[in-house]
C-alpha cells in the first residue's frame, strides 16, 4: 500500500485572503511531509493586501499563484485547473495538518471506486466556546465514522480525484465566502452516486471561535449559506451523514416558546404550556449533553445554554437565507467534460 502512494501525484492547494500571519504555520507542517515526494503546494493569492506573498516566497518548493479577490471557490478552482497531480488535496490557511495528514488523506483512494475524501479538525484551545465547538464537530464525526460512504467533504480537509472535481466544475462561485461552497459541492458529487469516505486519521489543527458571540455569527452565517446549497440539492434537505436530526429539530426551539409563552399569557392554563416546550427542549439535548459530559464536564453541563442558543442563530440565518434565496435566481455550475 505505501508503495501506491508514493507513485501518486498531489496537489495541495490552499487559498488565502490577507493570511500573512497564518499560513506560514500551514506551509511548515505541509512541507515537513512533502520533501522528496512527488507533491505539488499551490497558494492561491486572492488578491491579498498585506504581505502573504512575500511570506509565501519564502518557503522553496511552494508556488504562488496571485489573482484579484474572487473568493474561497475561484480561489480553489484557480487552484485546480493548474495543479499537476492526479489527485487534489485542500486546507484552509488557518490549519495546521498534523504529521501523516498527507497519508491519511490519500489512503481511500487505493479504492479505485473513492472520488473523495474527508479528514477532521482538532484543536488546542482551552476557552469554553472553543472547547464546545471541538466536540461539536466531534458528534458529527460519530455519525460518520460507520458510514461506508458520506456526503459532506469539508475543504479545510478535504481530497479529490482531479479529473472528477473538474468534471463537476469545482466549487460554485455563487458563494463569495467560504461556506457551504463545499457541502454544495459534496452533495451535487453524491447525486451522482460517486464514493466518499470519512479519514478520520487525517488531522488538521484549527483555531475555533473562542467567544459566545462568535461563535453565534458563525452559526449564523453557516445556516443562512447553507440554505443555497439545500435549495439547489433539495434532496439533502431530510438527511445527510453530517448534520444531527436532533439539530434540525432544534431550530423549532425558539418559535414554539414563543408561541406557548404567548398562548399562556392569554389562555392561563393550569400547567403552563411554555414550560411543557423548555422540558422537550431540554430531553432533545441530553444525547449530546451525555456525550459532552464524558469528554469536558463543564461544557457538558453548560451545553443544554448553549444549544439553545445555537438554535436562535440558526433559525435567524436560516430565516435569512430563505428571504436572500427566494429573491436570487437558482444557478448551478455548468459541467465540464473531462
Amino acid at each position: 500500500m505505501e508503495g501506491a502512494i508514493e507513485d501518486r501525484s498531489i496537489s495541495i492547494i490552499i487559498p488565502t485572503f490577507n493570511g500573512a500571519s497564518r499560513i506560514g504555520n500551514c506551509l511548515d507542517a505541509l512541507l515537513k511531509q512533502t520533501t522528496g515526494r512527488d507533491v505539488d503546494i499551490l497558494v492561491v493569492n486572492d488578491g491579498s493586501t498585506d504581505n502573504t506573498a512575500e511570506v509565501v516566497r519564502g518557503n522553496p518548493g511552494v508556488r504562488l499563484i496571485s489573482q484579484r479577490n474572487a473568493g474561497p471557490a475561484a480561489a480553489r478552482n484557480r487552484g485546480a485547473l493548474e495543479a499537476r497531480g492526479t489527485l487534489l488535496l485542500f486546507t484552509d490557511d488557518d490549519c495546521v495538518p498534523m504529521a501523516g495528514w498527507l497519508n491519511a488523506m490519500i489512503e481511500p483512494f487505493d479504492d479505485p471506486e473513492v472520488v473523495g475524501a474527508k479528514g477532521i479538525y482538532r484543536t488546542r484551545q482551552k476557552r469554553l466556546a472553543a472547547r464546545f465547538v471541538q466536540i461539536e464537530y466531534e458528534d458529527r464525526y460519530r455519525l460518520m465514522a460507520h458510514l461506508d460512504c458520506i456526503d459532506f467533504i469539508d475543504t479545510y480537509s478535504a481530497a479529490f480525484r482531479r479529473d472528477r472535481f473538474l468534471e463537476m466544475a469545482g466549487y460554485d462561485t455563487s458563494f463569495p465566502v467560504a461556506c457551504a461552497e463545499d457541502v454544495e459541492l459534496s452533495y451535487r458529487m453524491s447525486a451522482e452516486g460517486w464514493k466518499m469516505k470519512f479519514a478520520p486519521a487525517a488531522i488538521v489543527y484549527h483555531t475555533h471561535p473562542d467567544t459566545l458571540m462568535q461563535y453565534l455569527k458563525k452559526k449564523y452565517k453557516f445556516a443562512y449559506w447553507r440554505v443555497l446549497a439545500v435549495r439547489k440539492n433539495p434532496s439533502k434537505a431530510v438527511k445527510d451523514s453530517h448534520t444531527p436530526q436532533l439539530m434540525k429539530l432544534q431550530l423549532l426551539f425558539a418559535p414554539a416558546l414563543l408561541a406557548a409563552a404567548a398562548f399562556d399569557l392569554a389562555a392561563r392554563p393550569v400547567f403552563p404550556l411554555s414550560l411543557l416546550v423548555l422540558v422537550a427542549f431540554l430531553l432533545s439535548t441530553l444525547p449530546f449533553v451525555l456525550r459532552a459530559i464524558g469528554k469536558d464536564p463543564i461544557v457538558g453541563l453548560l451545553s443544554p445554554l448553549l444549544l439553545a442558543a445555537r438554535s436562535c442563530a440558526q433559525l435567524l440565518g436560516v430565516t435569512a437565507g430563505l428571504i436572500y434565496a427566494r429573491r436570487t435566481p437558482v444557478e448551478s455550475p455548468s459541467r465540464s467534460p473531462v
